[in-house]
Parts: C-alpha cells; sequence; structure tokens
C-alpha cells in the first residue's frame, strides 16, 4: 500500500475517533458543537471548558488539514498561504464598509449586495466578488447569486453597533465594543502594511542582522525610523485602536487566567510582586483581589502609571492609598529600584524585544535579585513541528525541566497540531513586523536566561495549553563570563 493512501487513512482513524470523542463528551456534559452558519456567542464555546473536548477538537483540525495538504493539489496549497495577502485585503474592505454589521440587522435570510452597497456606498459588483471570495473560507455565507449573510466566523467582526453609526462615524466604531474588531482591524492596517516589506527589510544589509525596533518592517513602512508607540502619539486614532485591541486580547484569555498561571498559594505570606512593565495593572488587579497578603509593586513608564491610577481608583478603591500596592514609574532598562522582591513578573514583555534588548532587562532584574527570588516569564512558547527533536550540545532537553515539553500530536499529525496551533507563530510574525521582536521556543529561552544569569527550573502549563499563560519559572545564577 502507497504510504500517502496509508497516511490518509492514519489521518481518517483519528479524524474518526475524536470525533466520536468530541460528540460524546459534549452530549454528556449537555452543550452543543457550534453551527458555522449560527452567529458567534459565548456559549457556543462552552464546549472548551472540557478538556477532552479541546484535545479531540485539536486533533479534528489538525488531521483535517494533514488530509487536505495530501491530497490538495500543492499549487492549490501553495497559492493558498500566498493569497493571504489577498483574502486580508478583502477582508478589511467589508470590515471596514460595515458589511458584518448590515449582515447581522438582515438576519439568516441574508442582503443582496445591491442593498449592501445602497447602505455603505461601495460598489455592489467589486462587494460581491469581495464576499465570495471570503465565503469560500467559511467567512460569511452565499445564500443564493449575490446575497450574502454572516456566519459564525464572520461575525467576530461585528462591533455590535448598528450599521448606520459605524457608516457615518468610522472614526468611533470601535468604541464600547468588545475590543476584538479594533484587535483584526489594527492587524489589517499597519501589521498588514509592514509584512508587505518585510523582505525589503529582510534584504537590506543594514537592517537584515539589526535587533533594533527602529529597523523594523514597521519602521519600514511608515518611511521614518520610529517605533509604533511613537507613531501612536502622532496617529491618535491608530493609539486609540491600538487600545481598544488590548483589551480583545485580554477576552480572548480566560478571565482571570494569571490566578491558575502559577502557585501563588506556595509563596510566602508577606511574598513581594514586582510586576515589570505591568501596562495599568491587568494582572495585578486579579492578584490583589485573590491574594491580598501579598505586597504588589506595578512598574511602568510615567504615562501609563498616570493612568493606572485612574484604573485602580475605578477598580479597587483604596488600595494604593493603604500601601498594599505600589504603583511606581520605572524603565525596565535602567536599574531595579526594588531590591527585596520575592518574584519578579515579566508578562508579554519579553516577546516585544530582541535578544539584545532582552538581556539588558533580565540583567537589571538579576543585579536586583536575591538567591531566592523567582523570576517569572508569562510568554508563548512556540512549539516546534517536528517530534522528538533532541537538545543541542549544550543544552538541556525539555524533559529535564518540568512542565518543559509540550504535549505532542500523535503521529503522522505534526507534533505541534499544525495549522489548529497557529496562533503562537501569527504572533510571532506580528512581533517581528512590529518591533523587530518575536516569540521564543523553549530551546532558545533556555539560551537567552542562561546569557543573562538566569536558569529556567519549571514551566507552568495550564489545561488547554493557552498560547498566551505559558508561564516560565526561572532562578537566578551565576552569570557566565563575557
Amino acid at each position: 500500500m502507497p504510504a500517502t493512501v496509508t497516511a490518509v487513512r492514519q489521518l481518517l482513524a483519528i479524524l474518526s475517533s475524536s470525533i466520536d470523542v468530541l460528540e460524546s463528551t459534549c452530549d454528556a456534559a449537555g452543550v452543543p458543537i457550534p453551527d458555522l452558519h449560527s452567529p458567534f456567542t459565548p456559549e457556543s464555546e462552552a464546549f472548551r471548558a472540557i478538556p477532552a473536548a479541546v484535545e479531540a477538537a485539536s486533533l479534528i483540525g489538525a488531521a483535517a488539514l494533514q488530509i487536505e495538504a495530501i491530497v490538495t493539489p500543492p499549487t492549490v496549497t501553495l497559492y493558498r498561504i500566498v493569497g493571504g495577502a489577498f483574502r486580508s485585503a478583502t477582508i478589511r474592505a467589508v470590515s471596514e464598509s460595515g458589511v458584518t454589521e448590515l449582515l447581522r440587522e438582515a438576519g439568516p435570510q441574508g442582503m443582496h449586495v445591491r442593498d449592501i452597497g445602497a447602505a455603505n456606498g461601495q460598489d455592489p459588483e467589486k462587494l460581491a466578488r469581495f464576499l465570495r471570495m471570503l465565503a469560500t473560507h467559511h467567512i460569511y455565507r452565499e445564500v443564493s447569486p449575490d446575497v450574502f449573510a454572516n456566519t459564525r466566523i464572520s461575525s467576530l467582526l461585528d462591533t455590535g453597533k448598528s450599521s448606520r453609526e459605524v457608516i457615518s462615524h468610522p472614526d468611533k466604531k470601535h468604541r464600547g465594543s468588545t475590543g476584538l474588531s479594533a484587535l483584526i482591524s489594527h492587524h489589517l492596517d499597519v501589521v498588514f502594511k509592514a509584512a508587505a516589506v518585510s523582505w525589503e527589510t529582510l534584504d537590506d544589509p543594514k537592517t537584515r542582522h539589526s535587533g533594533d525596533p527602529l529597523d523594523s518592517p514597521f519602521s519600514r513602512s511608515i518611511g521614518k525610523r520610529q517605533d509604533m508607540w511613537a507613531h501612536f502619539k502622532e496617529n491618535t486614532l491608530r493609539g486609540e485602536r491600538f487600545g481598544i485591541a488590548m483589551t480583545g486580547m485580554e477576552k480572548m484569555q480566560p478571565q482571570d487566567a494569571i490566578i491558575t498561571a502559577f502557585p501563588w498559594s506556595t509563596l510566602p505570606a508577606k511574598a513581594k510582586i514586582v510586576d515589570v512593565g505591568g501596562g495599568v495593572g491587568t494582572s495585578c488587579l486579579s492578584l490583589a483581589r485573590h491574594f491580598p497578603q501579598f505586597e504588589l509593586v506595578l512598574q511602568d513608564l510615567p504615562q501609563t502609571i498616570k493612568h493606572a491610577r485612574e484604573v485602580w481608583e475605578e477598580k479597587l478603591p483604596g488600595v494604593v492609598q493603604s500601601g498594599r500596592v505600589t504603583l511606581q514609574e520605572h524603565d525596565f532598562f535602567t536599574a531595579q529600584p526594588q531590591k527585596d522582591a520575592t518574584l519578579f513578573l515579566l508578562r508579554q514583555i519579553l516577546h516585544d524585544w530582541s535578544d539584545p534588548y532582552c538581556v539588558k532587562i533580565l540583567s537589571q532584574l538579576w543585579d536586583a535579585a536575591a538567591p531566592d527570588t523567582t523570576l517569572l516569564i508569562m510568554d508563548s512558547l512556540v512549539p516546534l513541528a517536528c517530534h522528538d527533536a533532541p537538545a543541542p550540545t549544550g543544552s538541556i532537553s525539555e524533559s529535564a525541566v518540568p512542565g518543559a515539553a509540550a504535549k505532542e500530536a500523535p503521529a503522522p499529525l505534526l507534533a505541534n497540531y499544525g495549522a489548529t496551533n497557529e496562533m503562537a507563530y501569527t504572533i510571532d510574525m506580528v512581533m517581528f513586523f512590529m518591533f523587530n521582536a518575536q516569540e521564543r521556543t523553549f530551546l532558545h529561552f533556555q539560551k537567552l536566561l542562561a546569557s543573562a544569569g538566569w536558569k529556567i527550573v519549571k514551566v507552568h502549563r495550564q489545561a488547554g495549553d493557552s498560547t498566551f499563560m505559558q508561564c516560565i519559572e526561572a532562578r537566578k545564577v551565576e552569570k557566565p563570563e563575557v
């Protein structure tokens, strides 16, 4: 029997058995499997609270996509990747012009493109072409010729506002939304444009090997050596949208996920936790609510701390005044003022910076840390696509560090569950495009931390292995000689 047929049969067996598990698990829990043609609701994701259902769904997606890769003409598969830019352009056009809101108001029977065009001023024929391209990927649905309706996927673009409000005031469309529409708009605008010049950035000898954020594709795309933060100060609408987008990113994570990300109760009762670069305090707010015995220090730049004072007074009035929480202005590239920290927390900080800058951040913490200080890094741990990869010479294998080895999908599936687990790689590309930075594998983190005098002792993974909530626990060791 040809090897490819054998692989297809193996994948079919995984697909079939996983569907059985998903159906039986959902039936037993009384939760439905989502309907593609029904709008997304949080309730439709209830099955993802069941670990067995999550694993089954991941295996179903991975097996189906790998079967498709085997049997689909390679030119079609290749152009599905090449054509990603084309689909991004079409989805941006329909998203920015209020199509999703119009289709939500039209209901499941859909809306003709001439009526969509009459409402938003767009050319009906072009809209039909864009929507048909997206409907081919189950983003929108062509109910009848030139009549389109939302699907579970396209409904994620919905701001929740009336189409009239969105079309009349596009600069205000994301205010008061869940934030997901703003996140998508941000990616389809500034990130998309930065991605378009990524090769030029890599091809230029001046920027090819640079880790400077001012040598990023983003800086090239705007035509000047300026980082995203400075650009957003000048372009306030983009800056406001990004702020709203980050609330959408938070909503993609389980509520209070930081509480289950690390065994906080094992820390001493009077532990001092320093949240380095913690923004307005998303993590600290949760910790303050659940662990009143801890002393918390939230550090960030002056403008952010100014905003943080307003947030804390609204969310937990009196806590800052009591002294239990300190809001401290601090630049993490400078000397760390907290010399008696029990734990330093870096939540989604290092992925914003290339290795040389990360070493500077980590070195400042090393200088301030006591021998028993814990360093907790919350970042994506990018899994390898291959099975049972041996550790490079001089590295400690994943199996030697508790929790470091990610759960692997069974062969012949890719070890990382293929494109069903694509989010970490997508964010990795975003970090390069925007900041000349990256997400990292375990082995990369191990090498990076060792160069700054830290040793990984454990990786804390949560059920479902959330992309955003893997925690790397490290301890201070001797710095290597330079």
